[in-house]
């Protein structure tokens, strides 16, 4: 599939976003019993037409100091990651998942430090606490957590991965990690480098 095909541009996502008002429900979050936030299904026309403002190209300059290595801005509540390369010749915009609650999201500053091709996945030990049902391995392939391609924070156990389950993206669905469409990992990845910069906010 080409590059222009998932390349979001702001014209390219409202008029995504029509197309999906004759879908039912869009997840959104809530607050549970004082408990935290969690996803909850809503109306789509009602949430669509308030997100699509946020969904917005960003200039780097108030984030970065420089772009030396490239650059990878994830904006947790607008659940897009924007990329600018270093010579400012290439922008990206992509919508994303992200974690859960506030209790697993993780903000500031870190870099690429892997990158991996087909990844494998174990769960960390305090996802294997709350879910002890998971398994403890999943090898390469559509079974996968982490998608096609992950790109592996200096963050222990933190990565900007891929997902085969695109239910997820644009929702609260993960356990720390930001997680984009297989097509938008893959694109990624060929441009990030190890050393690339990235902050969450």
């Amino acid at each position: 599939m080409s590059d222009s095909k998932f390349s979001l541009s702001r014209r390219g996502f409202v008029g995504g976003c029509a197309s999906l008002l004759a879908s039912p429900a869009l997840a959104q979050s809530t607050t549970v019993d004082g408990a935290g936030t969690v996803e909850v299904e809503r109306d789509i026309s009602e949430v669509v037409r308030r997100n699509i403002s946020s969904f917005r190209s960003l200039k780097w300059q108030p984030y970065f100091a420089n772009l030396k290595g490239g650059a990878v801005l994830v904006d947790t509540t607008s659940r897009a990651l924007h990329y600018w390369s270093e010579d400012q010749a290439t922008y990206k915009l992509y919508p994303t998942s992200v974690p859960l609650t506030e209790e697993l999201t993780r903000l500031g500053r870190t870099k690429v430090v892997r990158k991996v091709e087909g990844p494998s996945w174990r769960p960390t030990p305090s996802m294997r606490k709350r879910n002890p049902e998971w398994p403890d391995f999943v090898g390469p392939g559509p079974d996968n957590p982490l998608g096609t391609h992950a790109l592996y924070l200096s963050w222990t156990y933190y990565r900007i991965h891929g997902t085969h389950d695109t239910r997820k993206i644009g929702r609260r669905s993960s356990n720390g990690c930001i997680g984009l469409y297989n097509e938008h990992i893959s694109e990624l990845f060929a441009l990030a480098k190890v050393g690339t910069q990235v902050l969450l906010i």
